[in-house]
């Protein structure tokens, strides 16, 4: 029986990882348009980049996926009463779990690409615009092979603790690791047992980000050396 269900909360993992990179994916999106927003001479736009990670950062991650899954739709049915209109928003766990972890660590992510991109020497950049290159292959050949290795160890650390807060989905009925390894644990009375095989998944798939990812850095930090050589 428990081999049994060791098979099922392991097969869940795959729900956990897609909600993981699909999490991901939306917090890049969100993080370098909120961090060209700051960076901008608009004022409008840097104060709604302020605001936007101002506000989600300081407010918890499970109040924010509560109010993305129970609330937002609440909002729209009732403005759609208001309206005359007879459709009903209801989004999925999976649906609300990837908007609200992007939505959080883009705010996190924001910072972290910032960071890099004010690092980069604008030199760099005026010389390329000189050369007449157009500002998608600046973006494409000077800007982002340097933010990448800038942003990586806080695009390290952002990952890591994204693929654990993937954990608090299950609380709104997501069947991820998590929630399969408590259904265990209460259809068998050996919590232990099934949490610990949750935090094993969990620790397998930090072991393995960390090591592809300093194989990156490795590999962008031995382009730096042989220009510095």
């Amino acid at each position: 029986m428990i081999a049994d269900f060791t098979r099922t909360i392991l097969a869940a993992g795959v729900t956990t990882l897609l909600l993981a990179f699909a999490s991901l994916m939306v917090a890049i999106v969100l993080g370098l348009i909120a961090a060209y927003c700051k960076l901008s001479r608009s004022f409008l736009l840097r104060a709604c980049a302020q605001i936007y990670t101002f506000v989600v950062r300081g407010i918890p991650d499970l109040v924010v996926i509560l109010l993305v899954y129970y609330s937002v739709p609440a909002v729209l049915n009732q403005l759609g009463d208001n309206a005359g209109f007879e459709v009903r928003v209801e989004f999925s766990p999976l649906f609300a779990g990837v908007a609200t972890l992007g939505l959080i660590f883009g705010a996190y992510m924001t910072e972290t690409f910032k960071t890099a991109l004010i690092n980069i020497p604008k030199g760099q950049i005026e010389a390329a615009v000189a050369y007449g290159l157009r500002p998608r292959r600046v973006f494409t050949h000077i800007v982002l092979p340097q933010m990448i290795r800038l942003a990586l160890p806080g695009f390290t650390n952002n990952w890591l603790v994204l693929v654990k807060a993937t954990a608090l989905v299950s609380l709104i009925g997501l069947q991820d690791v998590m929630f399969r390894a408590k259904g265990a644990a209460e259809a068998t009375g050996k919590p232990f047992t099934f949490y610990l095989i949750a935090a094993g998944f969990y620790l397998v798939v930090t072991i393995i980000s960390m090591l592809i990812l300093a194989m990156i850095a490795r590999r962008f930090e031995r382009g730096i050396r042989e220009i510095t050589s």
